[in-house]
């Protein structure tokens, strides 16, 4: 862990599972043993993304339309910034500060946005700029799960390309066909193949640190890159052309959001362990061993990573490099399926079918939906670049964007959270701001050249984001003016009482009025249950919720009951076990004589205030595409009475 006055008092916020994980009482032993297992496996889903750069980073700065002569003081400069952007932007930025801003052991950007929302006391438009920035860095995040698997596995096919020209008219079939066979096996969940991971990676970070070292021995004038100097004489020497390298120079820390997005899964502790005794040295020797090729032999420019093996040696390492970057596209693809379970619950994304891949880790899921959308994007992106040179055009602008937005969210969690001085936050964020800044520019001159795709994507998830956010706020509204108040509504059974039938019904409702489904119920059928429970499902701004206060239970008159269920962004809500759970609190629920009665409404646009007639038409897609409340809250389908309304946005 870094040691530096500025990161005093940034405590964790809250106790997490897994940073809660290391036994106390044990020993140190015991807990540097678990510390050290956590570490390995996150080697296969945190860094699994910034391990694969060596691949195309440094050849990206060397190779293509703008690309530098590889001349010694060029390939200094170059390899300077790189290592310099290693320490600044991973080493302190992410592991010294961003990893210990985290909601409950959880991060990202959406985490990080409800961690503010509920812990900072924030004005109404501060309120609006941090739901903004959350949701256009969570949408960004989408682009990256398209990009990441597209030019990592090609990276890696095109190794072959060194070894013979012979494959040379199939690289791309065959990274579609690897790309393909990879969504197509997302649906079986990483439980069986995560254990491997983790070895997987530690022996490709071995194997390319022990690459680069060999090479590094034979140039060891490389080194003196590690002198920041070069990397300013570098500036001074291109100055423009400079700067749209660095644009380059920034896919050695694209992984950087990963680090923050996957802490939940091993806390802050064995992230920094990997990082720091493997993954850091790996890199750096690999890049510097690159380098040091390329000052004896600059014709190795057109694929210096390959380059660095011997003949005999090249075929292993492609098979080596193809499993390392499909293990880097799973963990992206896990993670845009983890953003989109947040998505939901936090409500800005209608219900998706989402299942659990594994019955120990309630983390592994898998969302049909998003899978088949990444897979359709993904695979156009090769077809249309058809090169992880071409492709490092469009990448990078959507990460570098999602870094910049994490750090003004940083700020504004340590002005209303930690409650640091306006000189302090504004020091740290600044300066870290300004690194996120010169690259998301440098990054910028690349919208024409293909990074208007992760942004075209982000757009999109924006739109549909913020949309059904605002579309189901309006619909609340519309429906709340045809609620009847509960008071109201008892008071009127009790004087003039309804027949009553046997059994339960249970209404969902968000709501505190009776929802409308009871009064249509009542109004046309005429008959009430003996006993009504009204649900309420509640997602709080944490990842999960205490199980001690799971439910609440109100006991109301006329054989009314109320239920509140707390449910945390990373949990399913389960009605049965609600039920189980009032049983257990002794209201007394029998399910078999249980009826659940939702709303099913039909939305109709109309010239009503509240959004533009196209984002109310996207709206009313978007709902009838959701996926039925019996399915996503488990409710027995043939226990279910849905009451139609037809309601005006």
């Amino acid at each position: 862990m870094l040691a530096s006055p500025v990161l005093e008092g940034i405590a964790p916020l809250e106790t997490s599972e897994p940073m809660a994980a290391f036994p106390r009482g044990d020993g140190a032993g015991r807990r540097n043993r678990t510390a050290a297992l956590l570490a390995l496996s996150a080697l296969g889903v945190v860094y699994g993304d910034i391990g694969t750069s060596p691949l195309y980073a440094l050849r990206a700065c060397f190779h293509g339309s703008q690309a530098l002569a590889p001349s010694p003081a060029n390939v200094l400069g170059v390899l300077s910034l790189i290592v310099w952007s290693l320490v600044l932007v991973i080493c302190i930025k992410y592991l010294g500060i961003v990893l210990r801003a985290h909601n409950r052991g959880e991060g990202g950007v959406l985490a990080l946005m409800a961690l503010i929302q509920r812990r900072g006391h924030l004005a109404p438009p501060v309120r609006r700029m941090v739901l903004i920035l959350g949701l256009f860095g969570a949408a960004l995040l989408y682009g990256d799960g398209v990009i990441t698997p597209a030019i990592s596995v090609m990276s890696a096919v095109e190794g072959l390309q060194v070894a013979t020209g012979v494959f040379a008219p199939y690289l791309v079939p065959l990274t579609v066909l690897l790309l393909l066979g990879l969504f197509a096996i997302q649906d079986r969940g990483t439980a069986s193949v995560g254990a491997v991971f983790g070895p997987v990676m530690l022996v490709w970070f071995v194997v390319i640190g022990v690459l680069g070292g060999i090479h590094i021995a034979s140039a060891p004038r490389v080194l003196a890159a590690l002198n920041p100097w070069h990397g300013a004489a570098f500036f001074a020497q291109n100055r423009g052309h400079a700067f749209v390298v660095l644009g380059s120079v920034f896919l050695v820390v694209t992984g950087g959001e990963a680090l923050y997005a996957d802490m939940g899964h091993f806390g802050p502790t064995p992230i920094r362990w990997a990082w720091f005794t493997l993954v850091l040295p790996a890199l750096v020797a690999n890049y510097f061993g690159q380098g040091a090729l390329l000052l004896v032999a600059p014709d190795a420019v057109s694929n210096p990573f390959y380059r660095l093996a011997p003949t005999w040696a090249l075929y292993p390492l492609i098979a080596l490099a193809t499993v390392a970057t499909i293990i880097a596209s799973q963990a992206v693809i896990s993670g845009a399926f983890s953003l989109t379970r947040q998505a939901v619950q936090l409500g800005f994304s209608p219900r998706m079918r989402i299942e659990h891949t594994s019955s120990h880790t309630i983390g592994q899921i898998y969302i049909p939906a998003v899978n088949w959308a990444l897979m359709l994007c993904t695979v156009a992106l090769v077809l249309g670049f058809r090169s992880s040179s071409a492709m490092a055009g469009a990448y990078g602008v959507a990460v570098t964007s999602t870094m910049a937005i994490t750090t003004i969210l940083l700020y504004v969690l340590s002005r209303t959270v930690w409650e640091w001085g306006p000189a302090r936050a504004g020091a740290i964020a600044g300066f870290l701001l300004a690194v996120d800044l010169a690259f998301l520019s440098a990054n910028a001159l690349k919208i024409p050249q293909g990074g208007w795709f992760p942004l075209l994507l982000a757009g999109a998830a924006l739109i549909l984001l913020s949309t059904w956010k605002r579309g189901r706020e309006i619909l609340v509204q519309r429906l709340r003016e045809r609620s009847v108040p509960l008071p109201l509504l008892l008071a009127d059974l009790q004087a003039e009482p309804p027949h009553r039938v046997p059994g339960t019904a249970i209404f969902l409702t968000g709501a505190p009025d009776a929802p409308p489904a009871l009064v249509h119920n009542l109004v046309h059928n005429k008959v009430l249950h003996e006993q009504v429970v009204l649900l309420t499902v509640m997602t709080e701004d944490v990842p999960y919720a205490e199980r001690d206060r799971r439910i609440d239970i109100e006991w109301l008159q006329q054989g009314f009951h109320r239920v509140v269920a707390r449910y945390g962004f990373m949990e399913t809500p389960d009605v049965l076990d609600v039920v189980e759970r009032c049983c257990t609190a002794g209201l007394g629920l029998h399910l078999p004589t249980t009826t659940f009665f939702l709303g099913r409404e039909t939305l109709v646009s109309t010239a009503r205030a509240g959004m533009v007639p196209w984002r109310k038409r996207v709206f009313a897609l978007m709902s009838r595409n959701a996926l039925p409340a019996t399915a996503f809250f488990r409710i027995p389908p043939d226990q279910v009475f849905e009451v139609g309304a037809q309601v005006e946005l």
